[in-house]
This record gives structure tokens, C-alpha cells and sequence, in this order.
């Protein structure tokens, strides 16, 4: 099944109801009317949008109230380090909901995207943050490097990747270059190589826009000593380099 083929008829109902639990005077009626058998011809974020506007439509005007709900039919944690994109994708419209709305309370967002990462990625839905308020939020995933949740940790790096797949480029990695070299720093050991991809996928983005700045990175991780994680990291960042 292709990824957009989630986003049906039976999803938008079950989406309704799981809402309206939360959230009483959601108006489950006209959001599934402004759906239903209307989502068929469109592609994956086209009908993530359709989802989101009918959403908006529905709900409160209210952003904090609406997300504050959203808290509330998040789910159990994911137990394994991968596997979002099998048990959580029923949540990707409400992380797009908070990609488009976010600003309105950034503060608030970076907080639901910490729980949204632990069953769902929050990599997208992150990036209107950090491109408004880069200084504050990179604050916040230095913090979140530390978290003993290997979702919250992969979320530090993968947020503020540079060329992330399905996103428009974002360049808090040389804007806030020390800020982002930190974030890579403290998970150039981590134990999961989940997190470890993510770091360097990061590295493999900025060898294509400011490869003396990679190179950097490294050399300051040469100089602190060695490891077979590092070493690894490296040479998956270092993967498209001749």
C-alpha cells in the first residue's frame, strides 16, 4: 500500500471519532463531509492538507486548546527505535496541523512535538519552528540530545537537517552553525543506530552546501578521540564524497 492509500474514507471517519473524544465541540459532521470520497485523485501531502483544512474548518479557533487536546489521543509510546512509519502514520495530518500552525504557539508546538516523536516523527512539523525562532528551539534540542527517549534524541538531529527528504530546505546548520554543531556532538556516541543514520545523514546534507563546515565537525571530533560509532558516522556522512 502506497503511503497516501492510508489517508481514505474509513481514516477520515476513524480520525473524527478518535477526535471528537478529546475534544466535544469538534464538528465531526462537517469534517467528514468536506472529505469523504473527496481525497481519491489527490497525492500524499495534497490530502494532508485537504485533512488539515477540514480540521481548522472543525475545530475551535483556539490553537493551544486544539493541540492541548491532541495530547490526549496521542497513544502509547512506540517500544522499538524504528517503526513510526508503521503504527504511527494515522498521526501525520495532526503533525502537519502543527507544521502549519505551530508559530501560533511555538513554545506549546515544542513541547507536543516531543511527545508526537515518541509515536510518530516530528521532523517535519519541527521545521517552521526552528526557521522562526532557530536560536531558542536549538536550545531546546541540545537539551533533548540528552533524553533517555531514543525518538527524542533522533528528532534533535533529523529536525535540523539541512536537505530532509519531502521538505523544503532549512539552514539553521550554518545560520546556527555552533548551536548545530553541538546537537551532532553530543550524539556522535549515541547507542542507537537510529539516531546514528540521523547524524550522518546531517553531515552528508552539509558536505552539499558547506562542505568546509563538515569537515570541521570531524576534525574537532578527531581531536576529542576515536570511537567505532564516530568512525561510523562519519563515513555514512562522508558516503558521497570522492
Amino acid at each position: 500500500m502506497k503511503h497516501k492509500d492510508h489517508y481514505n474514507d474509513d481514516y477520515i471517519f476513524t480520525l473524527s471519532q478518535r477526535i471528537l473524544l478529546v475534544m466535544p465541540d469538534f464538528n465531526e459532521k462537517n469534517f467528514c463531509n468536506s472529505l469523504i470520497g473527496r481525497l481519491d485523485d489527490k497525492e500524499l501531502f495534497a490530502r494532508f492538507d485537504c485533512i488539515v483544512d477540514a480540521m481548522q474548518e472543525s475545530m475551535t479557533g483556539d490553537y493551544s486548546k486544539n493541540v492541548q487536546a491532541f495530547f490526549n489521543m496521542l497513544g502509547p509510546e512506540l517500544e522499538q527505535p524504528e517503526g513510526m512509519f508503521n503504527s504511527g502514520w494515522w498521526l501525520w495530518p495532526i503533525g502537519r496541523y502543527v507544521e502549519r500552525y505551530g508559530n501560533e504557539d511555538w513554545v506549546f508546538s515544542l513541547s507536543f512535538l516531543k511527545e508526537l516523536t515518541k509515536r510518530f516523527t516530528g521532523e517535519y512539523a519541527i521545521r517552521p519552528l526552528l526557521q522562526a525562532h532557530p536560536k531558542e528551539v536549538m536550545d531546546e534540542l541540545i537539551k533533548w540530545t540528552a533524553d533517555k527517549n531514543v525518538h527524542v534524541r533522533r528528532l534533535a538531529s533529523e529536525g535540523v537537517r539541512i536537505r530532509l527528504p519531502w521538505s523544503q530546505k532549512l539552514f539553521v546548520a550554518i545560520t546556527e552553525f555552533e548551536r548545530y554543531t553541538t546537537i551532532l556532538t553530543n550524539l556522535k556516541d549515541d547507542s542507537e543506530k537510529f539516531v546514528q543514520k540521523s547524524v550522518g545523514n546531517n553531515l552528508n546534507d552539509l558536505y552539499k552546501d558547506a562542505p568546509e563546515k563538515a569537515d570541521f565537525i570531524i576534525s574537532q571530533w578527531e581531536k576529542m578521540g576515536q570511537s567505532k560509532t564516530q568512525n561510523w558516522i562519519i563515513k555514512h556522512g562522508r558516503r558521497n564524497q570522492k
